[in-house]
């Protein structure tokens, strides 16, 4: 008899009434009535209860599905959540950052269900800790290339431009690339530019990917589905092989994988590592002629230790999105916040309070308008970004404290934006590069407007760009 037992994978239900033993061959369920307070005909009845004898198990590799026990062995095998393989540029939280268990408070009151005085010297420490920034997004000069009122995708390509990063023999890494629409743009202003990569990383299965219909003979796609906290960019054969510079880019890298995606660059792309050394070295390596030649790096050690030698990064370009996902272990600027008498308590509290700066502005901007949202307000992969995307407990209304008035709160969730990514400033110069924060978009367009942007310090060696 060509028919089966219902398995889980089956879809829709039979109808009332009716059988409901699933025919596999016809892709659908039994049509005939079965009796009262019976769930199968009397055809299949039998068929049914000799197939139910056999049992069921939850799989030991993802308990969501089950699997028939005299079957087990031959699921296991090709079960979808079988552990696969490694690929080689995979070495386990490379770039997570060291983890310090006594830096990490163990119980994080919700800033709700802070004292009003405990908030009031939080955000004292916020504003001393800010007095000596200087605010380079509001110098009327800074980010006029930027085109405002474009789109966010052609003013990231103008900066890219403008930093004269456009150009032959390098190897472009979008970092949370999603569809790889960045890239995508990327390509066709480099024009017939020769020896060109493009590695497109994104740690989930993305749908409509544009990257597949690229066919120009000069650039080269490759995607990566990996998490950014695991990536050694030294281990991709192009890179291995060629010594590539590369530029890296990012459109609403959100949180936490902005400081990934840094340490990926700086720390291990920047810095030669020996073959199945796992972790990052404390010392530093200094390059034979060839590595010069191909513009590597001397490799750099701890937080405030400074890249003597040229980098293979040729340059960074950000766009910065959700600082309230951000995470104490993986935040590169934790020196920075130490020499502020600043720590993992109060990088909680100002992750947090940094979602003040839009989601208020973004509520009532959508309230008062009567223009539908855009594609421009989500992310590649279809997620909110702009004015608090991924939004977290202290974001929605009634959460925020109540005796500061909005103007205040929204000044305030800029001044945590601006301490966090000042940290990130830090560790680029400190590491070499010249970093600036500019704005590259319009409010109306986005309000997670700030760009990231770093280029190294001492210029390449003439043959290293040839």
């Amino acid at each position: 008899m060509a028919a089966s037992a219902p398995t889980p994978h089956a879809t829709g239900f039979p109808a009332e009434g009716r059988c409901g033993y699933y025919v596999a061959k016809k892709k659908r369920f039994c049509r005939m009535v079965a009796a009262a307070g019976r769930r199968f005909c009397g055809e299949h009845a039998g068929a049914a209860e000799e197939e139910n004898a056999r049992k069921r198990i939850l799989c030991p590799l993802d308990p969501k599905h089950t699997v028939y026990e005299d079957q087990l062995a031959k699921h296991l095998r090709k079960c979808n959540s079988r552990e696969k393989p490694k690929p080689d540029f995979f070495i386990q939280d490379i770039n997570a950052g060291l983890k310090d268990e006594t830096e990490i408070p163990e119980q994080l009151v919700p800033i709700s269900s802070l004292p009003e005085e405990q908030l009031e010297i939080l955000i004292k420490k916020l504003k001393k800790a800010s007095e000596a920034l200087h605010d380079a997004l509001n110098d009327p000069n800074n980010g006029d290339s930027a085109t405002k009122h474009l789109k966010q995708q052609a003013s990231i390509l103008g900066n890219i431009e403008k930093l004269k990063l456009l150009g032959p023999r390098r190897c472009f890494v979008e970092f949370g690339a999603g569809k790889g629409k960045l890239s995508h743009w990327v390509d066709i202003a480099l024009k017939d530019a020769e020896e060109v990569h493009f590695i497109l990383v994104e740690k989930v299965p993305t749908r409509f990917k544009v990257d597949g219909k690229h066919r120009k003979k000069n650039s080269v796609f490759q995607r990566l589905q990996i998490d950014i906290q695991h990536l050694c960019l030294n281990r991709i054969p192009v890179l291995s092989r060629e010594r590539l510079p590369v530029v890296g880019i990012g459109k609403h890298l959100c949180g936490a994988a902005t400081d990934l995606a840094l340490r990926c660059l700086v720390e291990t792309y920047g810095a030669r590592r020996e073959e199945g050394n796992e972790e990052p070295s404390a010392k530093r390596i200094k390059n034979n002629k060839a590595d010069k030649d191909l513009g590597a790096a001397a490799e750099v050690g701890g937080e405030g230790h400074v890249a003597e030698e040229w980098s293979p990064v040729a340059g960074i370009v950000v766009a910065l999105c959700c600082h309230h996902r951000c995470d104490w272990r993986h935040y590169v600027g934790k020196d920075y916040f130490r020499a502020r008498g600043l720590g993992a308590l109060e990088f909680h509290y100002f992750q947090r309070m940094s979602s003040w700066a839009t989601c208020g502005r973004r509520t009532a901007a959508l309230e008062a308008s009567s223009v539908p949202r855009t594609r421009d307000d989500e992310s590649e992969d279809g997620e909110e970004h702009d004015g608090g995307g991924h939004r977290g407990p202290e974001d929605r209304a009634g959460t925020l404290p109540g005796f500061l008035p909005a103007e205040e709160k929204e000044r305030l969730g800029r001044l945590c934006k601006l301490l966090i990514d000042q940290g990130r400033l830090e560790y680029l110069q400190r590491r070499g590069f010249r970093a600036a924060l500019q704005r590259y978009a319009d409010p109306g367009v986005s309000l997670e407007n700030v760009l990231l942007t770093a280029l190294p310090a001492q210029a390449p060696p003439a043959d290293a760009t040839a």
